[in-house]
């Protein structure tokens, strides 16, 4: 068997993540999957895969878990469950807004809509009252889902990303996994992939989106939208990074196991996002590298 990116990296980082699956024995019934809750396997993430998603490939969200949660998280919108559909006919005017308004900006209001900055008139008299997309203060209130070969398609363009961490059918975090056997390629060619690439021409699957990671096995590195590939940082904790005895992948596996936990991934969404505007006028996002979110915490 020859050894690509599939195999490899992504294959080790899925079963890291999620936990390696096993094959069922001869007439064993599998028990149903809880719809919603963190994994006791692997760093929390629920292995789903994404030939099963209740989805269409031209669709960034996954609607049916999305209306699921809202009726889960909201009171006012589990009274009248019709409610769910005005808060997804919101959302998807936000993703639809990238092509004119620029990813930063519907990245913007789309965060602010994940952490349950934004209103809508369900309360009693047709008060305003805010809607949670998400439960940050419960994270087993929310589904956590990782997937292996994510399909979207906007118009003509295609994309496949290796893996997407998707909170309450949300996709938050994108990973682009480059083979580790060609010295030629190296978590660079999976940065400048989602920078110089997916941005460009599938910008609606980035309106979720927190942050996203490339690496080939050896180095790991992630980046906020927009950022060049020049500044996307290492999560950086391995002290023993010299030790000629550690496993090819070490350094790999403590950059996902700190970062990529479902916890960490909703507390840099809610707490070490930020948008600003630079010198030039134009909005930018801006996340927290490794030594602030440690000392922060």
């Amino acid at each position: 068997m020859s050894f690509n990116e599939s195999n490899t990296v992504e294959a080790y980082l899925y079963d890291l993540l999620s936990g390696p699956t096993k094959p069922l024995a001869v007439n064993v019934v599998q028990e149903p999957q809880a719809t919603y809750g963190r994994a006791h396997k692997g760093l929390g993430w629920c292995r789903i895969a994404s030939a099963d998603f209740p989805r269409q490939t031209q669709e960034v969200l996954v609607e049916k878990w999305v209306r699921e949660a809202l009726i889960r998280l909201n009171p006012e919108i589990a009274a009248v469950p019709d409610r769910a559909d005005e808060v997804l006919y919101k959302l998807r005017a936000i993703i639809l807004s990238v092509r004119s308004d620029g990813l930063i900006r519907a990245n913007e209001e789309m965060t602010a809509r994940l952490r349950g900055e934004r209103s809508m008139p369900f309360g009693q008299n047709h008060e305003h009252v805010p809607v949670r997309l998400i439960d940050f203060d419960n994270l087993d209130q929310n589904q956590h889902v990782v997937t292996q070969q994510f399909v979207y398609r906007a118009g003509s363009a295609e994309r496949r990303a290796d893996l997407v961490l998707l909170v309450n059918g949300f996709p938050l975090v994108l990973i682009e996994a480059k083979t580790p056997t060609r010295s030629a390629v190296s978590w660079v060619d999976g940065a400048v992939q989602v920078h110089d690439d997916y941005e460009k021409y599938v910008p609606e699957l980035f309106v979720c989106n927190v942050f996203s990671v490339a690496t080939e096995g050896k180095e790991y590195h992630y980046g906020s939208l927009g950022l060049p590939v020049k500044d996307w940082g290492p999560w950086n904790l391995d002290a023993d990074g010299g030790d000629p005895q550690r496993h090819p992948l070490h350094g790999l596996k403590l950059a996902a196991e700190s970062m990529l936990r479902p916890h960490v991934v909703l507390d840099i969404l809610s707490s070490f996002t930020l948008f600003a505007t630079d010198k030039k006028q134009r909005r930018i996002k801006i996340i927290c590298r490794y030594q602030q979110y440690e000392a922060a915490n």
